[in-house]
């Protein structure tokens, strides 16, 4: 099944008309005539079948004929991650945890963070990539970048944990996990988070956790905690 995405379709809606760019790839390039049926999301829980009623390239338009509704999982995967040096490391991180199943990202600027910038809008094409190519119906939320020290200050998660390198007391992730809860996780840049930011992070509530022996990438590492939080709670 392939799934189209807008997030203006409404469950109000019988009609809905793709805008001209969406048009032209649905009738020139997948060469979907009248009749052909297609299904969207708007990223916030329902799916939409439809068929095609007119199929101008420029506005190509749907009658609405089923609307499915996907339950949000009971517990919220919030990955705070520091931007990666190579962009295209961070944008393999953003199209794999969104297929795994993560629900809110937030990069996150540390000291030893080499990339303070980043690119927003491209970071959501590629989320919303990956959501459709898993046939998502809830998508992940992309928040904006914030500084370390004021993004552990305003948090309300109570199971917030931060990943480091350090050689402290720390228990593994797997281990920590509560089942069926909200979660929240630190992933630090190339360089790892500073002994000052680990410290802070503790006093407002962080535990410290393990990802393994070995030492990951700041992409692997967010992947793993991901993939591990999903197989605690499958």
């Amino acid at each position: 099944m392939q799934l189209f995405y807008n997030s203006t379709i409404s469950t109000n809606d019988d009609y809905f008309c793709f805008d001209k760019n969406e048009s032209h790839h649905i009738v020139k390039v997948l060469r979907n005539n009248i009749g052909d049926k297609l299904h969207i999301t708007n990223g916030l829980g329902y799916f939409f079948e439809a068929t095609i009623t007119m199929n101008n390239p420029n506005k190509c338009e749907v009658k609405i004929s089923k609307i499915t509704h996907v339950p949000a999982k009971e517990y919220n995967i919030h990955l705070a991650v520091a931007p990666t040096k190579k962009n295209e490391r961070y944008e393999w991180f953003l199209e794999k945890a969104t297929e795994i199943g993560v629900d809110s990202i937030t990069p996150i600027i540390c000291s030893r963070s080499e990339r303070k910038v980043i690119k927003s809008e491209r970071y959501e094409k590629i989320i919303q990539s990956a959501a459709k190519q898993s046939l998502r119906a809830n998508f992940p939320s992309l928040n904006p970048a914030v500084r370390f020290l004021d993004f552990i200050k305003n948090v309300d998660i109570n199971n917030r944990f931060i990943a480091h390198c350090q050689a402290n007391t720390k228990v593994p992730l797997k281990d920590a996990v509560v089942v069926k809860k909200d979660i929240l996780i630190l992933i630090g840049p190339e360089g790892d988070f500073t002994a000052e930011e680990i410290e802070a992070a503790q006093k407002f509530g962080f535990k410290s956790v393990s990802l393994g022996n070995a030492r990951l990438r700041t992409e692997t590492a967010a992947i793993v905690a991901c993939h591990t939080i999903k197989l605690n709670n499958a």
